[in-house]
């Protein structure tokens, strides 16, 4: 398999790790203040063997996969003052071999990304907040939390529609019928920022997270 330019020792715990740490800010809204981050399965094993502790952390401080501050990221997080846990539990059996979860804090915004790395760098965000969320960063991204309304999702993807954007994956989770709700949507393209700031403005809608594409 061809990976990415990038620091190794491997595409899998090193630059698939960078990149789900830089999806992970994306949905925060920047360099989170406190992070706590566990390693699953064959990641909790190898994670400090492997680099992969300095990637997430190089990957929280937006570093690109080829960074060659990645070798020193432990280092520059501690003179960044970023406060870091890691924690490993090695038989999880529900999830991917390779997964990390990041709790993550940033002023009175937390969240909890759970993300695969799937090989060559290529990754997947398995949840987002509890929800279901299944993308890979590798095309624009929109995550919209509201409540379950009836002809929502059809409403949203007018919008996009009207803005010239291609929607290439669309997925729905919810907590419940008529309660909370996470659309999922990639697109081949960005969506403008008065697009942005009308589906944020609807009466409906609680939170929208845009995510470019974190390749490019």
């Amino acid at each position: 398999m061809i990976g990415p330019v990038m620091i190794g020792p491997s595409s899998s715990h090193t630059a698939g790790v960078v990149r789900i740490a830089k999806a992970a800010i994306k949905v925060l809204g920047g360099t989170p203040d406190n992070s706590e981050i566990t390693f699953y399965n064959s990641f909790a094993r190898t994670y400090e063997g492997h680099g992969s502790d300095r990637a997430i952390l190089a990957g929280l401080m937006d570093f690109e996969t080829d960074d060659k501050r990645i070798k020193e990221s432990i280092e520059i997080a501690t003179q960044k003052g970023l406060k870091y846990h890691f924690k490993s539990v090695g038989n999880a059996s529900t999830l991917h071999p390779n997964s990390i979860r990041l709790n993550l804090t940033k002023g009175n915004k937390q969240i909890e990304v759970l993300g695969e790395s799937k090989g060559g760098g290529i990754i997947n965000i398995a949840e987002v907040n509890g929800f279901k969320a299944d993308f890979s960063a590798n095309l624009h991204t929109i995550i919209i939390f509201a409540g379950d309304v009836k002809g929502s999702v059809a409403f949203i993807a007018n919008v996009i529609a009207h803005d010239d954007c291609n929607i290439a994956t669309m997925s729905v989770s919810r907590k419940g019928k008529n309660d909370m709700a996470c659309l999922v949507i990639e697109m081949d393209s960005g969506i403008k920022p008065v697009t942005f700031e009308y589906l944020k403005s609807l009466s409906w809608v609680k939170e929208v997270i845009y995510i470019p594409d974190i390749n490019r």
